[in-house]
């Protein structure tokens, strides 16, 4: 399957250097969590993204598509719309490329969401909400948590969207174009400038961020230079302004 195999190769550029596990996930109580709050039916499943498989399909999948849960990861691809297939390739990198610049615990301050068209079993369309948070990341596994539920009476036409919600005070990115808005909002500075952008938000002059950082004065101004350059700000006040209505801190 052409789809698959373009984001099986997306899943394999992703960097094999963290080493954690979210302590916090537990399965049985997420399912007690989707019981009481989930605004649709839905089914969820665990997914080894480095062995493309599925460890686990929770049986309302039959419920809502009405397949049975011994699916596996390429039928899941293969009931995408196919119009709505090149979305998914792009979301993924998308999401490669977001989850690329965490490291530590903050790979788990995120859950990434986007609506897809589904094919059920009776040939019919319906419009998936996919969500999903990662759970373990290491040289071996990723595996992520993902709950796929019906938003047909939500969202009945329209293309599909592609967000990150930030968790536990993260800032999140609502409707990003996978082109445009995350190299503006998530790559729009360097790690550096984004590093300044915080020192500033938290009050401290370059004098101060300079011997933070250990760089030079004339370094940080530089930096902040650019910065107002890239965001169009004509001050650190217009650019503060600017991170906190755009998420950048």
């Amino acid at each position: 399957m052409k789809a698959l195999k373009e984001v099986k190769k997306i899943w394999e550029t992703i960097a094999k250097g963290e080493n954690v596990l979210d302590e916090n996930f537990d399965l049985g109580f997420q399912r007690k969590l989707l019981d009481v709050f989930h605004a649709g039916s839905f089914f969820f499943y665990v997914v080894n993204v480095r062995k493309s498989m599925l460890e686990y399909v929770s049986p309302e999948i039959k419920e809502v598509i009405g397949y049975e849960a011994d699916v596996t990861l390429e039928d899941i691809v293969s009931f995408i719309h196919p119009e709505d297939v090149p979305y998914f390739v792009s979301f993924e990198a998308a999401v490669r490329n977001f989850f690329g610049e965490l490291s530590g615990n903050s790979l788990f301050s995120y859950k990434v969401q986007y609506d897809l068209r589904f094919k059920k079993s009776d040939g019919s369309y319906i419009r998936i909400l996919h969500q999903f948070v990662i759970i373990q990341h290491d040289a071996e596994d990723i595996k992520t948590f993902a709950v796929d539920t019906d938003i047909d009476h939500l969202k009945t036409s329209g293309k599909p969207q592609l967000s990150f919600i930030g968790l536990d005070g993260s800032p999140s990115y609502l409707n990003v174009d996978t082109e445009k808005d995350l190299a503006a909002e998530k790559g729009f500075f360097t790690k550096r400038e984004r590093q300044i952008l915080q020192a500033l938000a938290a009050g401290m002059s370059s004098q101060e961020i300079s011997e933070m950082l250990s760089i030079s004065k004339y370094t940080v101004d530089v930096h902040r230079k650019n910065m107002l350059k890239k965001s169009e700000a004509k001050s650190t006040y217009e650019i503060l302004q600017k991170a906190f209505n755009m998420g950048w801190v």
